[in-house]
């Protein structure tokens, strides 16, 4: 009986570690998940063979490159939308994520909030567009793009307005995460 609920606990740890070190959604440097910065567009079926991959298909000419590629879990929910360089030899350039399991190394994803990126990473730089602000990192290849309508009424409108970190409410959501490998 004893040795029954020792290998029970034991096999419940195991699981619960395997579980828990699933990095199928973890953003690291040079890392998405199961993407690497090093694949090219050509080891796609391999890396998401479990899932479904839908290609552009707007492009009709032969030899035209693909311009977006989007990866779909088997049940159809969007994990990612890759967009390939201009290189000789094709690569993710820039990734954006769906699916909000996909998290920095330090636990920030598609689910947080402007003061979990400030609270767990360093900000490089904020960027003003038209209605959006975009948020850079030190330490990772992610940024975050959060809505100006986040920001309080004075910072809504126009592009040239210099926006601080100080200025944005710690309470402001994330609109688009992406990762940049160009």
């Amino acid at each position: 009986m004893i040795r029954k609920s020792i290998f029970t606990v034991a096999l419940t740890s195991l699981l619960f570690i395997q579980c828990n070190t699933n990095t199928d959604f973890v953003i690291a440097k040079d890392q998405v998940g199961k993407l690497q910065k090093s694949n090219t567009i050509e080891e796609l079926e391999t890396i998401f063979a479990a899932d479904s991959i839908v290609r552009d298909t707007t492009l009709t000419r032969i030899g035209a490159a693909v311009k977006k590629i989007n990866i779909y879990e088997k049940g159809g929910k969007q994990l990612l939308t890759l967009t390939p360089n201009t290189d000789s030899i094709p690569k993710i350039g820039i990734i954006r994520i769906y699916d909000p399991r996909y998290v920095t190394e330090k636990g920030v994803g598609l689910n947080s909030t402007f003061k979990d990126i400030e609270d767990k990473h360093t900000i490089k730089k904020i960027t003003s567009a038209l209605n959006n602000i975009v948020i850079f990192l030190k330490d990772s290849d992610a940024y975050f793009t959060i809505a100006k309508t986040e920001l309080p009424s004075n910072l809504q409108y126009g592009s040239s307005t210099n926006i601080e970190a100080v200025q944005i409410p710690d309470n402001a959501k994330i609109k688009y995460m992406m990762v940049g490998w160009d």
